[in-house]
């Protein structure tokens, strides 16, 4: 897909989405007190989780689909411009430290590159061939999942990534917060946060933004979840890159097997801090070998590995 040429073309197709509509009942917004513009930005704000409540089961079954390919090798890719591209990044870049993935196992491409994180580049969000240039660099496999992320649902860059994707026969999901979105159409899993017109005319990194952050902490917290990155609710991959998260680490083995302090060090000194592993040798009283190949066998899954464990 291309961008519209014609400035009234263009100008046309803006005014049809919703994103892009003007609220009359806000003309005013500017000669407010503070605290009545505060007021109504939280009411607003306010509503956008329950547009994201009616896609749960279109979100659910991107997880699945995504889940499933990441259990065999693949990686989930985001690809998007502006703040769309900024929210991937974002979300991508804090699944090593939270989940202890590979930093290329979830990767955010953003138009123009890092350079666009914290300015403009100048026609990268119209590019197409700039979308499939950065997904080969990645040398995109049917194992992968790309999921274009775009408020308008029209951005080239976003769809030009997932129409690419899905001839290489990897995943593709379309992330936009317009109905009947170009995006949504090009993927196998359209996702449409409808959240109305902004607060402000058209700048959709206000509620626009907080609903692909919603939903991109879905899509990769749960699916993190569903590949045993988790052990109930406990982050037992985390990192321990920081004393705060040592400090975390030794009280998620607390809250997982109750074991005094002694026996927690000396559980994560034998599992060289492996916050998994360490919980796997109490619980199941296993030295540190044995829950690393039970950890292996069980593809990372605590509970199947604990299921496992010699009695």
């Amino acid at each position: 897909m291309t961008s519209t040429s014609n400035p009234r073309d263009l100008r046309a197709e803006l005014e049809s989405l919703t994103t892009e509509a003007f609220r009359p009942d806000l003309a005013d917004i500017d000669r407010l007190p503070t605290l009545e513009i505060a007021r109504l930005m939280n009411g607003e704000d306010a509503t956008v989780p329950a547009a994201v409540a009616a896609r749960l089961p279109a979100i659910a079954a991107a997880i699945d689909a995504i889940a499933d390919r990441m259990a065999r090798g693949g990686r989930l890719i985001y690809a998007g411009a502006g703040t769309a591209g900024r929210l991937g990044v974002l979300d991508a870049s804090e699944c090593p430290p939270t989940f202890d993935t590979d930093p290329e196992q979830v990767v955010g491409l953003i138009a123009g590159g890092p350079e666009a994180m914290v300015t403009s580049v100048e026609g990268a969000e119209d590019s197409a061939e700039l979308a499939r240039a950065d997904l080969d660099a990645l040398a995109l496999g049917s194992a992968d999942t790309v999921v274009g992320i775009s408020a308008s649902g029209r951005t080239p860059y976003a769809i030009a990534a997932v129409e690419h994707a899905r001839r290489q026969n990897a995943l593709t999901v379309g992330l936009a917060c317009n109905a009947g979105s170009a995006l949504a159409a090009a993927a196998e899993h359209g996702i449409e946060i409808v959240v109305g017109p902004e607060l402000l005319t058209g700048s959709t990194r206000l509620k626009a933004g907080t609903a692909q952050k919603l939903v991109l902490n879905m899509l990769s917290t749960i699916t993190m979840i569903r590949l045993g990155k988790t052990y109930g609710n406990l982050m037992v991959d985390v990192r321990a890159s920081n004393e705060k998260l040592r400090a975390r680490s030794r009280r998620i083995v607390a809250l997982a097997t109750g074991a005094p302090d002694e026996a927690i060090e000396r559980a994560l000194a034998a599992t060289d801090g492996e916050v998994k592993n360490a919980i796997l040798t109490l619980l199941a009283d296993v030295d540190g070998p044995t829950a690393a190949r039970l950890l292996e066998e069980s593809n990372g899954h605590l509970r199947a590995a604990l299921a496992a464990a010699p009695r």
